[in-house]
């Protein structure tokens, strides 16, 4: 897959998180710092936007010359608006709101930087404590079908599973509020809500059978760590169990994950190596992936960061808990950002073994600024480098052992990364043990 076509399908994928999930929509695909002290959900404001006076088209501003072409300054678009107001052949298709925010799409279309973006209210409303790995809730993911949207499943132990929804639930009302035509985003900020307080759904089950169902809202924990492999049973290419070595995947990186992943290892035992899986993992927050990073090292560098005036921060290993546990790292043309971040700092310290795709090559830092309308920025403000000063941007981090997947091994559902990566890991264990006896 070039680059182009994994980048395109990596938009696709983050805005079906953002359309599917209700209880994580995120904007993952980038590390994300904020100020020290902010809260995580709680980016640092920026200064009141106060709204430029509208031009007079009547008028010339002094600013404005036939010899530099006429400087545009934020009035314009009031005017230019105004214009199509009054001359638009489609008068139905002039909306200021949707034109406004089609103008500020342009601003970041224009600094050619796929990073950078503007994230609407509404949206980053629904997004805002993703990165802490909690919410306040009922705890189950939704999506649309037809003119409605339909519970996907329940989260176990949440409040909709104890309150008796079901997988295939149609939502028909929400507080006595029909819900025909919801999108998905405005069904989330309508069942989402403070902890304590109820919502109450008409649901249509699987049998056509309605109930309303009173739910009381909880926090709801997201764990961006687990331990179940694909298939529930950890196998090799043989067929045979794998009990000698232990599964890990982190889905994200969240305030929560280097808890997370120090209690899964502790609980997997006395096991000879871990597979790490960050495959299609679209990053997170910095500090957390540098954390996680940080167990496995107990020295040399773990990442490089670049601002925009060259200057370098430089992030250094301290001794790890975990730095005599050989590692193989899953990863494929999805895994960005901190994913990245994570597999070079391994990688390059020869730490682990990375197997699979070249990954997406997303080596930017990126910093959420609040905006006085409730929405956001994103604003790229700084590059890293790998501990062996490799740019990742572009370029990804490319695999020791690469695994390309056949036709037939999608149809056999065949998982051949995990199987090279154990092996591998098995082939480490030995030599290490021979090199001891």
């Amino acid at each position: 897959m070039n680059s182009n076509a994994a980048r395109n399908a990596l938009v696709a994928v983050l805005s079906a998180l953002i359309g599917v999930l209700l209880l994580a929509a995120g904007f993952l695909a980038a590390v994300i710092v904020f100020d020290e002290g902010d809260e995580v959900a709680a980016p640092a404001a920026v200064a009141e936007v106060t709204a430029t006076p509208v031009a007079d088209p009547t008028e010339t501003p002094e600013s404005a010359s036939i010899e530099d072409g006429g400087t545009i300054h934020s009035g314009i678009f009031e005017e230019i608006i105004d214009i199509l107001e009054e001359d638009f052949v489609d008068p139905d298709r002039i909306d200021r709101q949707y034109l406004f925010e089609g103008a500020i799409g342009g601003i970041f279309t224009a600094l050619n930087d796929p990073h950078s973006t503007y994230i609407d209210p509404r949206t980053f409303q629904v997004s805002r404590g993703d990165f802490r790995g909690a919410f306040q809730g009922i705890g189950a993911t939704i999506a649309q079908q037809d003119n409605y949207v339909v519970i996907v499943r329940p989260l176990p132990g949440t409040p909709a599973e104890r309150a008796g929804i079901q997988p295939g639930d149609v939502i028909l009302e929400v507080d006595g509020e029909s819900a025909e035509g919801w999108s998905v985003e405005k069904a989330v900020l309508r069942i989402r809500g403070r902890t304590g307080t109820t919502v109450e759904l008409l649901v249509r089950h699987s049998d056509g059978s309605e109930e309303l169902i009173p739910i009381t809202r909880d926090e709801i924990l997201v764990a961006s760590v687990g331990t179940a492999p694909p298939g529930g049973v950890l196998k090799d290419s043989d067929d045979n169990e794998v009990t000698d070595l232990a599964y890990i995947r982190i889905s994200t990186f969240t305030a929560r994950t280097p808890t997370e992943l120090r209690q899964a290892i502790e609980a997997a035992g006395d096991v000879k190596g871990l597979v790490l899986d960050v495959r299609s993992n679209p990053g997170g927050l910095l500090v957390e992936t540098a954390q996680v990073a940080d167990m496995f090292l107990d020295g040399g560098t773990i990442l490089v960061q670049v601002d925009r005036d060259g200057n370098e921060q430089v992030y250094d290993a301290q001794p790890g808990a975990f730095t005599d546990l050989p590692i193989a790292i899953l990863q494929d043309e999805f895994s960005a950002s901190g994913s990245e971040l994570l597999a070079a700092a391994l990688q390059e310290n020869g730490r682990a073994i990375v197997v699979g795709a070249n990954s997406f090559g997303k080596g930017t830092v990126s910093h959420a600024r609040d905006l006085s309308n409730g929405g956001a920025v994103y604003v790229s403000i700084a590059r890293w480098l790998t501990p062996d000063r490799n740019l990742i941007e572009g370029r990804g981090v490319i695999p020791d052992i690469e695994v390309e997947l056949t036709v037939e091994d999608i149809e056999e559902r065949r998982d051949v990364a995990l199987f090279r990566a154990i092996d591998a890991l098995r082939a480490q264990v030995e030599s290490q043990s021979s090199a001891s006896s």
